[in-house]
């Protein structure tokens, strides 16, 4: 493989409600990937914290940004010398809490956070009624080896606009945490939704999901042709992906979609 690859990982798990044990998993999986070459590790969704049915647990378990779980998973990076995101359970105001994404470098720093745009308001769920959902601002990207990584969660995958903005923002390479909930075509709507995501805006996408029995798993990394080129299962395990500046020019110079396209993307009611 090229120098100028990076190599990325999905990592998929089931969290559960103990914290401690999920950064157990976490760290567990991260050092798999890491000796595998993986210079970043993306986790699913709800890492910190998880239980199929949502209510007051998890505004009791939410932590800010400066708690245990952001400094557990800032330890194992910098134990690693590699960058992770994961999702987590973050404070607010005490009766909703904010499903929040938070990156951290090898040097342990935290250096992006994203907050879940559009809420899982959708299939008889309601995850309004206990989130609080992210305010529209700038794009959330960060740099890894000399490539652009930008963020979003789960439902957003079935908003075209979320990624766009991404990319318009530079990222060439976008990272999906999940918790992708079991269901009739539900597993046909995850491969769709994250290879289209890939394949119209000519980047890579790295979707890391919940483990079954409640997630569909299927986390996968697919290339800007909308190739799948690391998949898992229903497992829990990592798999590993290599993507570069030199796949995503080459794709574009016969594929100039973003080129060509005649709309931009603008926030509802502009």
């Amino acid at each position: 493989m090229a120098d100028s690859a990076l190599a990325v990982a999905v990592a998929q798990f089931a969290p559960g409600t103990d914290p401690a044990a999920n950064l157990a998993a976490i760290r567990e999986l991260a050092a798999t990937a890491s000796a595998r070459g993986a210079r970043l590790v993306v986790f699913p969704e709800y890492s910190a914290f998880f239980e199929p049915v949502m209510g007051r647990s998890f505004v009791d378990a939410a932590e800010t940004l400066d708690g245990r779980f952001v400094a557990g998973l800032s330890s194992i990076a910098a134990d690693l010398g590699i960058h992770l995101v994961a999702g987590m359970i973050e404070q607010t105001d005490g009766e909703r809490f904010s499903n929040t994404l938070v990156a951290v470098s090898p040097a342990g720093d935290v250096v992006a956070t994203y907050r879940k745009l559009h809420l899982y308001d959708a299939f008889g769920q309601r995850e309004s009624a206990w989130v609080q959902p992210g305010v529209l601002d700038e794009p959330q990207t960060f740099a890894v080896d000399g490539l652009t990584v930008g963020l979003q969660t789960c439902y957003d995958i079935r908003f075209p606009e979320v990624t766009r903005r991404l990319v318009d923002a530079g990222a060439d390479l976008v990272l999906v945490p999940a918790e992708w909930v079991r269901g009739p075509l539900k597993e046909q709507h995850w491969r769709t939704l994250v290879t289209a995501r890939a394949l119209e805006n000519t980047i890579y996408i790295a979707a890391a999901d919940q483990a079954p029995p409640v997630g569909v798993g299927n986390s996968m990394i697919v290339d800007p042709m909308g190739v799948e080129i690391a998949t898992i299962g229903e497992a829990t395990d990592v798999a590993l992906g290599w993507v570069s500046h030199a796949r995503i020019a080459e794709v574009r110079t016969f594929n100039p979609a973003l080129a060509l396209r005649r709309f931009r993307v603008v926030p509802l009611g502009e």
